[in-house]
């Protein structure tokens, strides 16, 4: 850095990026990475969301991780925000299920029930 104005543009853009819950422009994608999760495979998941963000170029889309939610029988678990905020809890997710979910629920606004905690339970 050579500049407060310099130190002063890399404060800005790490805030933009770091305040997820006040940017509701796009959706919000949080994979549980806790031990349980990591060991049931949400890191091959949250790699897959990655991937098929990238390969289906949504750019409005912000992918996450968090801790354990308390649901360890259920992991790898996956929670989409809307815009709007509210979430869908996707669970005993896998890299293959993350197409489906990226392409009706991200892309076109359809929830896939059939991977939801309701569905589940």
């Amino acid at each position: 850095m050579k500049s407060i104005a310099e130190l002063e543009a890399i404060r800005k853009k790490t805030i933009k990026s770091v305040d997820l819950r006040k940017n509701r422009e796009g959706y919000r994608v949080v994979v549980c990475m806790a031990t349980c999760g990591i060991t049931a495979g949400a890191r091959a998941v949250m790699s897959a969301f990655l991937d098929e963000i990238a390969k289906n170029n949504l750019s409005n889309v912000t992918i996450t991780q968090t801790d354990c939610i308390g649901m360890c029988r259920l992991e790898p678990i996956v929670e989409v925000y809307n815009p709007n905020g509210e979430k869908i809890t996707y669970v005993n997710m896998t890299p293959d299920k993350v197409s489906k979910v990226t392409q009706e629920h991200i892309a076109k606004g359809n929830v896939v029930t059939e991977y939801t905690i309701d569905a589940a339970e």
